[in-house]
């Protein structure tokens, strides 16, 4: 019997954040002003229930309607919010420009790696302000994203039948405005693969929460780096997300299913320990 009750929380991007069109049974709702915490309040209400009789989570990282800039999230508030419900794991989505001729407009990739070019968020729970998170914790980000997460995306979204690839590095920009063209090109010269706003400090904060943290990232456009195209625009990218969104939805339905068959004590628990080892604090 596994000592570690699964749940799973679910980061919903641009296109997956409609409350009225969730995913699972059983919703209650946990509003934002009950879920708020030591580090404010998360972006959305959290929308509550089950898939396939694992417990999930849903949060929207902009917030309804879309109103919270990539930059002005509250990124500790959000990832402490979910691990306060209880979840163990985060799903999360992201719509990204491709910086490769190989990620095609509406293409699913699981990525593996980032590159952070953000300046003026909260990246770390570690600063001193809250008792949970004392001491100074230097978090290894390799593996970026939770290798065993991430490969159960991978299958679920092969077993669908979806074209999909494995392993990407995600270039988070801070917006929110697009890159210029010279900072696309830079962008691909330093081995990006895809371009973003949201996936840093994100990832590595879910990781100082302990919970396992993966992403499906779907390609958009191809920012502005390629002659041949146009460059990218925010209508445009919402369309492509759309209409591909359902590509997402599936493949969290099956990831969670197959989530729910695993025993996850021992990722759980070299996650904990992964964080006690890192803090050189003496005194935590």
């Amino acid at each position: 019997m596994p000592k570690h009750k699964i749940k799973v929380g679910i980061i919903g991007g641009s296109g997956l954040d409609d409350p009225n069109k969730q995913i699972f049974n059983h919703q209650s709702v946990i509003t934002r002003t009950e879920a708020a915490n030591e580090f404010g309040t998360p972006s959305s209400d959290l929308y509550q229930g089950t898939i396939s009789g694992v417990d999930v989570v849903l949060l929207s990282r902009h917030g309804s309607g879309h109103t919270i800039s990539p930059s002005t999230l509250n990124y500790r508030a959000n990832i402490e919010a979910l691990k306060l419900a209880g979840c163990t794991h985060i799903l999360a989505s992201t719509a990204c420009g491709s910086l490769t001729e190989s990620i095609c407009r509406g293409q699913l990739v699981i990525p593996d790696s980032f590159l952070d070019r953000t300046i003026t968020r909260c990246n770390t729970f570690f600063d001193g302000t809250c008792s949970s998170y004392s001491g100074v914790c230097h978090m290894p980000m390799e593996p970026a994203f939770d290798p065993h997460t991430s490969k159960i995306l991978l299958q679920a979204a092969k077993d669908l039948g979806y074209e999909i690839r494995k392993g990407g590095t995600i270039v988070t920009i801070e917006g929110p405005r697009f890159s210029s063209k010279a900072e696309s090109n830079a962008l691909r010269l330093w081995g990006g693969h895809l371009v973003n706003m949201t996936t840093c400090p994100e990832v590595y904060l879910a990781k100082e929460a302990g919970l396992l943290y993966a992403v499906v990232a779907m390609a958009t456009d191809y920012d502005c780096w390629k002659e041949s195209e146009k460059n990218v625009h925010a209508s445009d990218v919402l369309a492509v997300f759309k209409q591909n969104v359902t590509k997402v939805t599936n493949v969290f339905i099956q990831a969670i299913e197959m989530i729910g068959m695993e025993d996850w004590d021992e990722d759980i628990d070299n996650l904990q320990e992964l964080i006690k080892s890192s803090n050189v604090s003496r005194e935590c």
